[in-house]
């Protein structure tokens, strides 16, 4: 998916006057609607990207009650079955579409450049869309909240838990964009801080258990991004690591109970919720998706699993919050 195609797309519509574009799409924003359509497009099933939803449909609930409907699609972890609900969404010509997760919004982003778009749980907008020297909005009908924590912030972590640390393992899925960014960046973190990076990424669920297996024996901490699949699988990567006594720093905490010692986690919820406020303006407020900047979460916290933790006899500072559950 190129953004250039998405772009050459918009200019075609306004050009031969097939619409006129606005916030709303082709056929304009009407603030005395009775009802709206939302349709929800969510990646896969976990904590995170839950929250995240329950989030969004609060916001909207609370500001539209029941003007408001819901039409929730779970792709289960496929980025085709996010093409086929986006198609289903367009060919019902909901008035909104909410993209959770990056698969979700680049199968939105090539479905419609109509109707507005607005995601949540997005690593880097730029990445996501391809859109080179990103400065905040993205220019076309999309809009939304992102999920990254300072990734300098959680490479100090390592330094910090797991002092005698001299190579961490970062580990994430080749398919996700997103993923890819932070590892490179949590690498080039690593670096200053004197401790060596190893890459290690698996296609799949069906290649979790080998790469992961392999890093255990090479490296003396991990590091896991906000990466879906491993969200999905973390009780598998708990399964092989912590019998290993391989502390694992995580970008998320939904990651982090599953198989982490500690993480800098943003609040999906809020994240959520925020989507919601920037879709209410976008459906009641005119509001133009592509005018609006991408918001984040300004007060991640840092949270530890307790049991883990002992376990593994890390020593947890006093600024660190204990997961609950």
């Amino acid at each position: 998916m190129k953004i250039k195609r998405i772009i050459a797309a918009l200019l075609s519509c306004a050009v031969v006057g097939t619409c006129v574009l606005t916030a709303t799409g082709c056929d304009g924003n009407d603030k005395d609607k009775d009802n709206y359509t939302v349709g929800i497009c969510q990646l896969v099933q976990h904590d995170a990207l839950d929250a995240a939803t329950e989030g969004f449909k609060k916001a909207l609930e609370e500001k539209l009650g029941d003007k408001v409907t819901f039409d929730y699609q779970n792709a289960s972890g496929e980025s085709t079955t996010c093409t086929t609900i986006i198609n289903q969404f367009v060919s019902s010509n909901v008035d909104l579409i909410m993209a959770n997760a990056t698969q979700a919004l680049q199968a939105a982003v090539s479905g419609t450049a109509d109707i507005p778009i607005v995601a949540t749980s997005i690593t880097e907008y730029g990445v996501a869309l391809d859109i080179e020297n990103f400065s905040g909005k993205t220019g076309i009908n999309v809009t939304g909240t992102a999920d990254l924590a300072p990734l300098d912030k959680q490479a100090a972590m390592v330094k910090e838990l797991i002092p005698d640390a001299k190579e961490c393992g970062v580990i994430y899925c080749s398919n996700e964009p997103n993923s890819k960014y932070q590892a490179d960046v949590i690498s080039a973190e690593l670096k200053k801080l004197g401790i060596d990076s190893k890459v290690y990424t698996f296609a799949d669920s069906n290649d979790i258990s080998q790469v992961v297996t392999k890093a255990c024996g090479e490296v003396d901490a991990l590091y896991i991004p906000t990466d879906n699949k491993c969200a999905d699988n973390a009780q598998l990567i708990n399964n092989i690591a912590e019998p290993a006594g391989i502390p694992i720093i995580a970008g998320e905490e939904g990651i982090c109970k599953g198989c982490g010692i500690a993480a800098l986690s943003i609040s999906y919820y809020n994240i959520g919720y925020n989507a919601g406020l920037m879709a209410y303006d976008i459906l009641v407020n005119g509001k133009n998706p592509g005018e609006m900047e991408i918001q984040y979460d300004s007060a991640p916290v840092y949270k530890y699993d307790v049991a883990r933790c002992k376990k593994l006899n890390i020593t947890v500072p006093e600024n660190y919050e204990a997961i609950e559950g």
